[in-house]
């Protein structure tokens, strides 16, 4: 018996569960909606959850080990940051509350900026791996055949180190000299170029594909060829769609705080504007129900990684039974 080859130990219990495909394939996403609808309130240690999933996928499926899985890695992590900075916030506003921590002594003043200077580099960062995307998706669309010379795995890590690096010292700047126009100038200007960028992209990408899509409508039927064409087209454009919605979300949730930070700029003591400044709780709720929203959106859009996520929680599932069953 020693010499039967045998299979890996999740491989097994996933060959041995009974349970059809599509069965667990749901159970993945009502896993990850289950956790989203519990805890829509205080959410930060649920998309904590949700992204660092995201994360561990990409890491261990090689199937995702592509440029744009890298960059999709890559803003998952952002919003872990943004998850983990708020739930840390939490953590010392109860401790403050109940007399644990001084509300405005020097090591919470630091503490306060620390994590500022986290929250700002996670949107930074957002926004980058976004402008990434986009590029990357354009490239796969419209230059497939020289995609692979161009998005090397080389180029790819040296586009995330310099948005990690650049984003990092971004937020130390931003929140060290806050007090300074011109640093909220650069701030909010950077975030309306790299909007301005990323729609005219999409567009750009979509109008073309509207176009490519009545040209292969009018094409006499060529057999399989012309079928695989349609084929990889289709994918690509999926692929752009599922982004597109990603970054309508990231518009929507981010969209309100940007606005509340041009308003100080603009009308700091107008009445108006200060009713809208009052909603910033309201704003920061949005800001972070992004996080949330990211991983669900992979869950319905993206097979290949709706098929890593239900894998890691059929094993998951699985071995903690067996734990059980052990005890």
């Amino acid at each position: 018996n020693d010499n039967v080859p045998r299979e890996p130990f999740c491989q097994a219990l996933h060959n041995n569960l009974q349970t059809p495909d599509d069965v667990i394939d749901v159970y993945a996403v009502v896993v990850l909606m289950l956790i989203s609808f519990l805890t829509h309130i205080e959410n930060h240690p649920a998309s904590l959850a949700e992204n660092v999933l995201v994360v561990v996928a990409v890491t261990c499926n090689r199937n995702l080990h592509s440029p744009m899985y890298y960059f999709i890695c890559s803003l998952a992590a952002f919003n872990t940051i943004a998850s983990l900075t708020k739930t840390c916030e939490n953590l010392m506003i109860t401790f403050a509350d109940v007399g644990h921590l001084e509300k405005k002594g020097p090591s919470e003043t630091k503490l306060d900026d620390v994590m500022d200077c986290l929250l700002c580099m996670s949107f930074l960062g957002s926004i980058s791996s976004f402008l990434a995307i986009a590029v990357d998706r354009y490239i796969t669309i419209f230059h497939a055949l020289r995609y692979h010379n161009i998005m090397t795995m080389q180029r790819t890590r040296a586009i995330l180190g310099v948005i990690w690096i650049t984003c990092g010292m971004s937020a130390i700047s931003m929140v060290t000299f806050f007090a300074s126009t011109f640093i909220m100038i650069c701030f909010v200007s950077f975030f309306i170029i790299s909007l301005v960028i990323i729609c005219f992209l999409y567009v750009y990408m979509f109008m073309l594909a509207r176009i490519h899509a009545r040209k292969i409508a009018a094409l006499p039927s060529s057999g399989g060829r012309n079928c695989h064409h349609q084929q990889r087209w289709g994918s690509s454009m999926r692929g752009a769609l599922t982004l597109t919605i990603l970054f309508g979300a990231f518009m929507v949730c981010w969209g309100p705080f940007f606005l509340h930070l041009i308003i100080i700029m603009v009308c700091p003591t107008n009445p108006y504007c200060e009713c809208y400044r009052s909603l910033f709780q309201l704003h920061m709720v949005l800001l972070m129900s992004h996080a949330l929203i990211d991983p669900t959106i992979y869950a319905f859009r993206s097979p290949e990684l709706r098929e890593t996520f239900k894998k890691m929680l059929v094993c998951s599932f699985i071995l903690f039974r067996e734990w059980i069953c052990i005890c």
